[in-house]
Order: structure tokens, then sequence, then C-alpha cells
């Protein structure tokens, strides 16, 4: 056997590639990971092409380019109120890489990482690859309340950072201000720092809003924060994210990012930041076009004989197969209506470390109404047969 970083050899492949490849393989309609469909904006789609015939086509500051690190900041002040300087900006390869830079830059082995479950599947690997102890606290189906004494007891001396995601990946959980709060005192007492994880950030339903941690009084100085263009404007393989920090906080997150990816291509950058400055009715449209996807689908399952767990905001929905009288776990049964019914989901325990909920199953609704209407039919037809589990 060759060599091997131990760590990552015992990791399997990502549950969201997993699913997606047995999804092609039985010609499933993809329910599963969260890339949305029919939802690109025409116009900033046709910048980028406009912006790779002119170029440049060479590197780029690894800190990203003026004109996209300008765009954030202005979409900081404009949309959350948190006035922000260009010098405070760092552009990244996606989320997961700003993720990665933050954890590698701002974590000595042996400091504590308190995570709330469940959670994005990449955050564990990458803090216990840093030297990271992970201190974990749960939010529970089905109403995703935050145990206030759990977390309270997770942090200690050695808690370096929180991380926090909302609106949260995979149950839809955003936090409200007064659970902001809650957790702002909690690292104001342990001098403590927050990666706040906000890809979802324009994506809150129901006539809520998304409100940051670093909104709120004394927080800026504690919190940074990762934004995603593939989440904003629906093109998630154009990769492009963002670490929103003071400068000093993002001294040591940008010496890390300068090994993992340098920079991001300069025409990517050019389309983001002219989409962040013109395509503010997209952004403000796209909750309510979702809402009514969330719903649909919502009904669908729930016509099926799935229980609908509430979600307030994000791509996804999670589902209660329990009372479909199923004997599998949610592997299983995420893997059977792949295979068999041909709508792919994710199992919802695949993000948990260890013991964890073990019959829901994570849906995207980020997707056409014709999938979503298939995907439900499918699904209503294949259960509506006897006892679908005993089949091979």
């Amino acid at each position: 056997m060759p060599h091997a970083n131990t760590l990552f050899a015992a990791c399997g492949t990502t549950i969201f590639e997993t699913m997606s490849r047995l999804a092609n393989t039985h010609g499933a309609i993809n329910l599963g990971q969260g890339f949305p469909e029919g939802l690109e904006p025409a116009a900033l789609v046709e910048r980028l092409a406009e912006a790779d015939r002119k170029g440049p086509h060479q590197y780029p500051s690894m800190m990203g380019t003026p004109a996209l690190r300008a765009a954030v900041a202005d979409h900081e002040a404009r949309c959350w109120n948190i006035p922000t300087a260009p010098d405070q900006v760092m552009v990244t390869s996606g989320a997961t890489e700003a993720l990665a830079a933050c954890f590698f830059g701002l974590i000595e082995p042996g400091d504590e990482v308190v995570l709330i479950e469940p959670l994005y599947d990449s955050y564990l690997p990458i803090i216990r690859r840093a030297g990271g102890i992970p201190k974990l606290v749960r939010v529970e189906p089905p109403h995703w309340t935050l145990p206030r004494e759990q977390l309270a007891a997770a942090f200690g001396p050695r808690t370096r950072l929180l991380v926090l995601n909302t609106p949260t990946n995979p149950c839809g959980k955003v936090y409200d201000a007064d659970e902001l709060a809650f957790i702002a005192e909690l690292l104001d007492r342990h001098d403590a720092m927050a990666v706040c994880d906000e890809v979802y950030e324009h994506l809150v339903f129901d006539g809520r809003r998304h409100l940051p941690l670093g909104a709120l009084p004394g927080m800026r100085r504690r919190c940074v924060k990762i934004g995603s263009a593939g989440k904003i404007f629906s093109l998630t393989g154009w990769k492009v994210g963002w670490v929103v920090a003071e400068t000093d906080i993002l001294a040591p997150i940008a010496k890390a990012h300068q090994f993992l990816t340098f920079t991001t291509p300069p025409m990517l950058q050019e389309a983001v930041a002219w989409g962040l400055e013109h395509q503010q009715d997209y952004m403000d449209g796209l909750a309510g076009v979702l809402e009514k996807r969330r719903d649909r689908l919502a009904a669908g399952l729930g016509r099926a004989g799935f229980g609908i767990l509430p979600t307030g905001g994000s791509y996804f929905l999670t589902a209660d197969f329990a009372p479909l009288g199923t004997q599998t776990d949610d592997a299983g049964f995420c893997r059977l209506i792949t295979e068999q019914a041909g709508v792919a989901a994710i199992p919802v325990s695949a993000f948990y470390l260890g013991d964890a909920p073990s019959h829901f199953a994570r849906f995207c609704f980020a997707k056409t109404d014709a999938a979503i209407d298939t995907a439900v039919e499918r699904l209503g037809a294949f259960f509506a047969k006897p006892a679908p589990l005993s089949r091979p």
C-alpha cells in the first residue's frame, strides 16, 4: 500500500459525489447534490462570455481582483449594514476553499473548535488536519432548537473557534436574533472567534431576513464571514467564494490560501463583480422563487407519505421517511429510491459524526418545477406499490 495521510485515507468519498454518481448511473432525478437548475441569470452568464473574450487570462492577485473585492465590500455594507473595506475581503476558489484557508490559518494544534450538528461534511476533516479538536453540539429534529446549555458547556479555556452555518445545510435552520445574541455572549466570555458560513445568506424564506452574527454589537472583531457567488447567483460550478474579516485576522488566512489555490480565474471574478453591482433584483427575488419550489416539493413529498420538517432557508428540505414504514436506515433508503424509484436524495446521517438520526433524507428543491413534479410522481408511484423494500 502507498503511504498516505491517515486522516484523509480514512475518509470516504463525499456523499454528494457518491449519490450524484449513483443518480447518473440509474438515470435518476438528482434531488441530492445542491446544484440549482433553471435559475442561472442569463445576463451574468453573458457577462462571463464577454470577460473571457476580453481577458486578461493571467494570474490575478492572490487576494482577488480589485473590482471583486470592492464589490463584495459594497455588498456587505448594502445588504447587511456592515461597513467593509476592500482590503477586508479575500477571494477564494469557492467557499469550501475559504473554509479550509480559515481553519488552516486560524487553528493551532490543540485548539478546540465548537461545531453544531448536523454540519457540512468538509468541516471535520479539515479542522482535524489543522490540529483542531472538534467539540460537537446537536440541534435535533424536528424543530432544530438550539440547545443552549449544551452549547455553553462545549466552550472552555481551549476554545478557539465556533463554526456557525446559517442558513444551515442540511436542515435549513435560520438562527434568530436571540440565538445569535446568546452565541455572541459565549464568544465574548471565552475570547473566541466565529467562522460564519453564510453562503445561503440570500435564501431565507417566510418573510424573514438573514441576520449575520457579525452585525451584532462588538461581533465584527470576532467574526470571519464566508460567502459564495455560486449560491448567490445559482452558478455553483463557477467556484468563486470570499472571506471577509478585519485585516489582521485576514492576514493568516491569506497565508494559508496562497498555498491552497493561490488565486481564482480573473474572468470569473470580473463577472461576479459585475453581478454583485448590477444584479440586486436577482438576489432579492431568488428567495421567493425558491420558497415556491420548497412548498411544491414539500406538498408532493407529503402526498407520497413523507413527514416534512421545517425549512427556513437554504436549498434543502429534510423529510422523515419513517411514516412510509420502511425497514432500512437513511443510507439504504436513499440508495433504494435512487436505484428503484429514480429519485436521488442525501442521507442526513452523513452530516453527523457517530450515532445519528437514521430516518431522514435531504432533498434539494433548487430544481425546475418539472423535475420536482416528476420526482414526486415517481416516489408516490413507488411507495404505492406493496412492500417496496422486499425487492432487491
